[in-house]
């Protein structure tokens, strides 16, 4: 949520599925033995309707489906939603310096022995 474009992305999903029954196809586990799969809503593919309107990123290390990276490079060339920023910064990089940040303040609060 404290990424660029986080609270509209989380509006674009709550509009779109809240109160609304899912369906979810599990179909593998990530390398943290997390489940992963497709959700649908209503018969619409919810990862679908977030790319195009800019308000996901493909994450093409974990996903290599190619109708997801062009759903995303139809909203980057279109400027939709997050894409209207020319430098977005990528969600695991994001990730990446706020984990730095926090550590650099935890070591600047721990005494020197």
């Amino acid at each position: 949520m404290n990424m660029e474009y986080g609270p509209e992305a989380k509006n674009a999903l709550t509009k779109l599925i809240q109160g609304k029954p899912l369906t979810i196809h599990v179909y593998d586990k990530d390398p943290y033995d997390r489940l992963v799969g497709d959700v649908y809503c209503n018969g619409i593919f919810v990862q679908e309707k977030l790319l195009r309107k800019g308000c996901a990123w493909h994450y093409e290390a974990f996903d290599k489906r190619s109708s997801f990276a062009q759903w995303q490079k139809e909203a980057q060339n279109a400027g939709r939603g997050l894409w209207a920023n020319p430098n977005p910064v990528e969600p695991w990089e994001f990730k990446k310096k706020e984990r730095n940040r926090r550590n650099a303040e935890r070591d600047q609060r721990m005494p020197m022995i």
